[in-house]
């Protein structure tokens, strides 16, 4: 569904509309920063895996002159300069690469860096994107940044469609799983309702059995998934049966006795991504009936 964007973001380039200008001369982070819109950045360094997929999703990739050693996608960003770690990242590594725009995840772990930035004279922006709501948001705000506004609204607002209509489609699935995320199992760690993977899970018809927690993640004991009888149990990065599913105390786990497993394979599962769409279809289809 989603692939069609692909197709809108070609035509916005094509058509030669990439650049406008702006009427507004900034734009306001989740420091609550303001950050001078021109001159455009051409020279970007991209300090969360996610951030890097939209700037090459909207355009943007060959700007990119660094990434984090996690940002794995698309294949092409693992032709740019890694420069380690995103959050407290080396200040020495990134201005080396000469940046007019360093583009954080909004941490306060990384509001030491950001003000040592601002002492070189170099700019940037911190940003959240912990649901899928807000990639959208972000795309427009770096189209700003780089001066390809048209382009990232193009692809931003082909991607709230298509996530509308993916989620209106789902709420009317004949067959919803209760699925637990096993994120890991020594002390359990669960997948909580703050979670992107949540919304993930309702694109494909499903329920998250730990929605009520409100946090991205939390440790739990076995015998609390056990309580909430999940029917399926999606395993991040593992495929097959998982190890801890031949232990004893995991087995009073119906899913894990009859081995409902059903594996996130792909960078797609483990941020937020335009890719989102497509995830929760294709989850769907390997969550199979659940009535």
């Amino acid at each position: 569904m989603f692939k069609k964007l692909h197709v809108v973001l070609l035509c916005a380039l094509v058509c030669g509309c990439g650049n406008r200008a702006d009427t507004a001369a900034w734009v306001t982070d989740d420091l609550g920063d303001s950050i001078q819109v021109a001159p455009s950045a051409n020279r970007i360094i991209s300090l969360a895996p996610s951030i890097t997929e939209v700037l090459f999703a909207i355009g943007a990739g060959s700007r990119v002159v660094g990434r984090t050693q996690w940002g794995d996608y698309p294949p092409e960003a693992l032709d740019v300069e890694s420069v380690g770690d995103g959050l407290r990242p080396n200040v020495e590594a990134i201005a080396a690469l000469d940046p007019d725009l360093v583009v954080f995840y909004r941490s306060t772990a990384n509001e030491h860096a950001v003000s040592q930035l601002g002492e070189l004279g170099i700019r940037s922006i911190s940003l959240r994107m912990d649901e899928l709501q807000q990639v959208a948001r972000v795309a427009r705000i770096l189209g700003r940044l780089t001066g390809d506004s048209i382009a990232a609204d193009s692809i931003a607002d082909s991607f709230e469609d298509a996530l509308r209509e993916a989620s209106e489609s789902a709420r009317t699935a004949t067959s919803r799983c209760s699925v637990a995320i096993i994120a890991w199992d020594n002390p359990p760690m669960i997948i909580g309702g703050g979670s992107f993977l949540t919304e993930i899970l309702a694109l494909a018809g499903s329920d998250n059995a730990f929605a009520d927690v409100a946090a991205p993640s939390a440790e739990v004991s076995i015998e609390a998934i056990a309580a909430r009888n999940p029917d399926r149990i999606l395993t991040l990065g593992i495929e097959g049966i998982p190890d801890y599913a031949r232990r004893p105390e995991w087995r009073v786990i119906e899913a894990v006795r009859k081995g409902r497993f059903v594996p996130a394979i792909g960078s797609q599962f483990a941020r937020p991504t335009f890719r989102a769409v497509d995830a929760g279809l294709d989850l769907r289809a390997a969550l199979g009936d659940c009535s």
